[in-house]
């Protein structure tokens, strides 16, 4: 049940932050937006009061009554900023004790502050929105009625529970008798203040006896508007009333037939069922592969057999395609989560920051969504704090357009590409590059190092430029978390600067996890897998080809290019009677634009691997990624490409 509630609630929460910030930035709530809010609210009032979480619900209600306010009354002079701070402050509230329940704690938060925020804020509006222009209201009686102005007196006196009389028409209804022939010729005349709805002044009204028809005059932004109930001659109120319970109940036939014939088109399942389905299309990928590349027969002519294989393949690889389909999920809700980061941090540092979603549509497995929330938010946060100047600062430079942060979204083959993009002062590269030698990071000569290289210090943990920490940055902590977040999911960062115009960060990510392509190679008795991702090429070397480098070190020339030769055999730890570079295959793979050749005795072919977790025993061994069970029974560990990289920088 729990789990049920915190997944909804938290849903409402995304949506209600998503609708008061868009609000917020158009100093506008739109009916329709209202509406929403109003209905979130209630949702979480009656769900937490169910869950008996009793600070939660209270809250809510206040934040509900808010949102009544604004949605019957349409209030003027609504201070935006204010009321963004109540309710967000009220949603941060509800996610603590959401996590608190959820960690086995009691919600024990204390809301009373909040509340008290959210009603004197509702109360400053009403007195506000106090003074409203006057309605005007004309009541006509049915004929033969008698005593029309006893009637008119008794109008009179309800309408003053609810608003402010100014004037009536004729003003002496009690004094002077003859006033009921006045009224039965030119109807009873009534002039009020009130903020309270239409609809009351008109059940007061209705609810008078021999009431014949009346008209109300609701003057609205300058014009006036006439709000009419139509009574004619020959009908009698009792005959709208009585007509408008079978209108309502039609309606909700109709209502109901509709939703009866219109079929459920979606349903919610729960995560764990979808990691439990795609195992098991796990499990199908390796059974079809132990079938069809059975040693046994390998040697046999068996053309039906063969052709059932293909079939079979063909049902495992749709089947595979629409489970990877129902994992994968849309940026939108990560992406839109950056909007509260942006307009809390704009306030706190005083930039007028914009920021701008592209591509928030576009899907990855969701168990990736999941590793990419905070790398994103350091980003972003990064970009704000550091990159982005003042509102001064950008005119002194001459820069006219606002400060601005872009998340991009983009599919790129077998890839995703996240780009976080700010158009501020860039990043310093004669400061990273001093604060680089100072801590003694420096890997290579000054001289040879590229910008992008230089960059990629900032990635370094407990690296920072700022002298003083703040809030927000300078303390180290948060760079180097973006890439080890990004890696652990086969992603890689890259960077990328111009001094005086921004800086952009590209997230590369694998679109899943689950089941990749890979390169089956051999070196010695063991098989190895390297995603198909990674290559770039495989190629036989020539001995011309093979050169040596002042430090010894082993490289190869492919079309007029140098590029390091690792040994698999050496850097694995494996015998293998091929050690001639000539007898052997070479594997150009790339890893955030590097480039190697992996030396191996041989390639097996390209499969479809299912990857598994290492065991915990060899958990910790760099250059590795995972395993996988081939067609034959035996297990291959796939290889780590970014792993290589790192061990020879």
């Amino acid at each position: 049940m729990f789990e049920l509630f915190y997944f909804e609630t938290g849903q409402y929460l995304r949506q209600l932050e998503q609708l008061i910030i868009n609000g917020e930035k158009s100093n506008h709530f739109s009916d329709s937006a209202i509406d929403e809010v109003f209905r979130i609210m209630h949702n979480i009032k009656s769900s937490s009061a169910m869950m008996h979480l009793t600070n939660i619900s209270s809250l809510a209600h206040a934040m509900e009554d808010l949102f009544f306010f604004l949605r019957e009354e349409k209030p003027e002079n609504v201070d935006f900023s204010t009321l963004s701070d109540l309710i967000l402050n009220g949603v941060d509230f509800i996610k603590v004790e959401l996590e608190k329940v959820k960690n086995g704690d009691p919600a024990d938060g204390d809301n009373t502050g909040l509340i008290g925020n959210i009603k004197n804020y509702l109360n400053e509006l009403k007195q506000k929105n106090s003074a409203l222009d006057n309605i005007k209201a004309v009541v006509y009686f049915e004929e033969g009625c008698e005593m029309e102005n006893i009637r008119a007196f008794n109008i009179v006196h309800q309408l003053k529970e609810i608003a402010e009389i100014i004037r009536y028409i004729p003003e002496d209804i009690m004094e002077n008798d003859q006033s009921a022939e006045v009224i039965k010729k030119q109807g009873f005349q009534i002039i009020i203040k009130t903020h309270r709805p239409i609809k009351e002044i008109q059940n007061i009204i209705l609810g008078t006896a021999f009431v014949r028809d009346f008209e109300i005059v609701v003057p609205e932004k300058g014009d006036e508007v006439n709000e009419v109930i139509p009574l004619g001659p020959n009908q009698s109120i009792e005959k709208i009333s009585a007509s408008t319970p079978e209108v309502m109940k039609e309606n909700k036939k109709k209502t109901e037939k509709n939703n009866i014939n219109s079929p459920q088109q979606m349903i919610s399942v729960n995560v764990t069922k979808l990691d439990i389905l795609l195992d098991l299309v796990g499990e199908m990928v390796i059974a079809e592969a132990m079938v069809t590349q059975n040693p046994d027969l390998k040697e046999l002519e068996l053309n039906n057999f063969k052709k059932a294989a293909r079939q079979l393949r063909k049902i495992i690889s749709e089947i595979q395609d629409i489970v990877m389909s129902i994992r994968m999920v849309p940026l939108t809700v990560t992406f839109q989560k950056m909007n509260r980061i942006v307009r809390d941090m704009s306030k706190k540092l005083n930039k007028d920051v914009v920021l701008e979603i592209v591509g928030e549509e576009t899907e990855v497995d969701k168990n990736i969504i999941e590793q990419i929330s905070d790398p994103l938010m350091h980003l972003v946060r990064n970009a704000i704090d550091h990159g982005l100047e003042s509102s001064e600062e950008r005119l002194k430079k001459g820069k006219t357009e606002p400060a601005k942060v872009i998340i991009e979204a983009r599919n790129a083959g077998n890839e995703v590409l996240i780009l976080v993009k700010d158009n501020g002062k860039g990043l310093d590269k004669e400061k990273i590059l001093q604060r680089a030698k100072e801590n003694g990071l420096l890997t290579k000569p000054e001289s040879e190092l590229t910008d992008r290289e230089i960059f990629n210090h900032i990635f370094l943990p407990g690296f920072s430029t700022k002298e003083n920490a703040t809030e927000f940055s300078g303390r180290g902590v948060g760079m180097d978390v973006v890439t080890k977040n990004i890696e652990t999911i086969g992603g890689s960062v890259l960077v990328d600067s111009i001094p005086g115009e921004g800086t952009t960060f590209t997230l590369k990510i694998p679109l899943t996890l689950a089941i990749i392509d890979g390169m089956n190679i051999q070196v010695g008795e063991s098989c190895y897998t390297i995603p198909i991702t990674s290559i770039k090429e495989f190629f036989r070397p020539k001995e011309k080809q093979i050169i040596t480098d002042p430090d010894g070190n082993e490289m190869i020339m492919v079309r007029g290019q140098c590029y390091a030769i690792i040994r698999l055999h050496e850097v694995l730890k494996i015998q293998t009677d091929i050690t001639d570079l000539t007898a052997g295959i070479m594997i150009m793979v790339e890893n955030d634009e590097k480039t190697a050749c992996l030396f191996a005795d041989t390639v097996l072919g390209e499969q479809q691997v299912v990857v598994k977790a290492l065991p915990a025993y060899i958990k910790k061994i760099k250059r590795l990624a995972g395993c996988a069970l081939l067609g034959d029974g035996s297990i291959s560990l796939i290889l780590d490409i970014a792993g290589f990289f790192e061990s020879r920088s």
